[in-house]
């Protein structure tokens, strides 16, 4: 049976935040199910917010995303123009691999792109789920590799 738990927060630009998520047996895996960002003063500035998602902490938030980046599991996008209207539509847009089961924390960076160092808003959503031993095992061991 799972469920679904939601974190929610504030970041600056060029923020990273923890999500803490580890077990000691590492047997409750996560996939993200919604990924969502608005910013903390709708309507007010010139943003091109990116947040990224990954299963390993970075060294510094980047406006630059990478599908290829095995750690990255979801990103976010906001654009608003000079003129205060919403260019993504819908509070932004939002890729998600849920394919990805994950059992250790997560970290999440915030990067406008246009420089404008303008704190934004996250609503992240997980599904969360019971692992067999040896599924637990593999997630663990993918985080380890992720971390060379």
């Amino acid at each position: 049976m799972s469920r679904i738990v939601s974190y929610r927060g504030l970041l600056a630009d060029g923020a990273q935040e923890r999500i803490p998520l580890q077990t000691i047996r590492g047997e409750t895996g996560y996939r993200i199910v919604e990924l969502e960002i608005m910013p903390n003063t709708p309507g007010v500035g010139d943003v091109d917010h990116i947040l990224q998602v990954f299963t390993i902490q970075q060294s510094a938030a980047s406006a630059t995303v990478d599908f290829s980046a095995q750690e990255l599991i979801g990103a976010a996008l906001f654009r608003q123009d000079a003129n205060y209207v919403d260019i993504t539509g819908r509070m932004g847009s939002a890729v998600i691999f849920d394919n990805i089961i994950f059992n250790q924390d997560i970290f999440i960076t915030l990067k406008n792109a246009r420089g404008n160092a303008v704190p934004c808003n996250y609503l992240v959503k997980l599904e969360q789920m019971r692992l067999a031993h040896d599924e637990a095992t593999v997630a663990t061991l993918k985080d380890i590799r992720n971390n060379d």
